[in-house]
């Protein structure tokens, strides 16, 4: 472990130049006393590192020199391909590893390659959480993790929207989506998936098992979430929405929103249009098409529009008693 934390040291110091003790000490999430020991170990061993005092000090390595120590190991190599969501790499506990690998690749680099991947790093971030919205708890994620990876089956008691149950899977793939992590894995015959915050144990069994011949984890998950979408949005509203109403229909309803506002009629003298959308069940749209306020007006169908109007007078009601 020292040996991997020594290179990435190196590494550090070979990429980025002169850096002080806190900015390694914070790069390898050490102490600042475990850096000076680490400078003295590569100084032992042949390394030339040089350290400058003042305001603007700190440790480089001399002029001119260069490692070659450059070399993959498996588990850096594995890490790459989440090298854009540094986020889900720490929550799959790789966050160290990955950063071994891009410092390796850095330093594998030639000088002007080296320097415009470093700029494409200082400009473009990848945020996959939601907006405004915390994090999953995935306490079982890395263990989940290592049981996709090694085909190993899980023991899993997991809670369900009626109740929990208990169940073996034969985890085949993660996914992040929104910030949320979900395992598909098979259960039986059939494949399903499961959010992974709601597992409340995953120990794995040891049991290898076999993949589905031809299994596709992108295919089924667009498949997955393509069958979610017709299951929820079971309706059509009409509506009648106005300038700002257009405005919000993205942000509330996102691409069930924009498609209606694609296919929208042309808005009248006051600028308010026609609007025909996908909708969940009656008990779901009516909370969300009140969030539109006095912005929107729901046409139909009958039943939508009468169960609104019982909400907003239930509502009227409830507000006009000042006591």
């Amino acid at each position: 472990m020292r040996a991997d934390r020594l290179l990435s040291l190196l590494l550090l110091l070979q990429n980025r130049g002169r850096m002080t003790a806190p900015e390694l000490a914070a790069e390898l999430e050490v102490s600042v006393r475990t850096v000076y020991r680490d400078i003295e170990a590569l100084g032992a061993s042949g390394v030339p590192v040089c350290a400058d005092r003042g305001p603007a000090g700190g440790y480089r390595l001399m002029d001119g020199y260069r490692t070659r120590l450059t070399g993959l190991t498996d588990a850096e190599a594995d890490s790459l391909f989440l090298a854009g969501a540094p986020g889900a790499a720490r929550e799959l506990g790789l966050g160290a590893v990955l950063a071994t690998a891009q410092l390796k690749l850095e330093a594998a680099l030639p000088a002007a390659l080296a320097d415009r991947a470093r700029r494409i790093q200082e400009r473009f971030h990848l945020d996959a959480p939601a907006w405004f919205r915390d994090a999953d708890p995935v306490p079982r994620l890395a263990t989940v993790a290592r049981a996709v990876w090694e085909q190993r089956a899980l023991d899993v008691h997991y809670r369900r929207w009626h109740g929990e149950g208990r169940r073996t899977l034969h985890p085949l793939g993660l996914v992040l989506k929104g910030g949320i992590w979900y395992v598909v894995a098979r259960a039986g015959e059939a494949i399903r998936t499961y959010r992974i915050s709601r597992l409340v144990t995953a120990e794995t069994t040891g049991e290898p098992f076999e993949r589905p011949d031809g299994f596709d984890l992108a295919g089924y998950w667009a498949e997955s979430a393509r069958r979610l979408e017709a299951a929820l949005y079971r309706g059509t509203a009409r509506l009648r929405i106005s300038p700002r109403a257009r405005k919000l229909l993205p942000m509330h309803f996102g691409a069930a929103g924009t498609r209606a506002l694609e296919a929208a009629g042309p808005p009248d003298d006051e600028g308010w249009a026609v609007v025909e959308m996908a909708v969940e069940g009656e008990a779901v749209a009516v909370g969300d098409l009140l969030r539109l306020g006095t912005e929107a007006e729901v046409l139909g169908p009958p039943e939508l529009r009468a169960a609104v109007a019982r909400t907003a007078t239930a509502l009227a009601r409830r507000y006009a008693d000042t006591s």
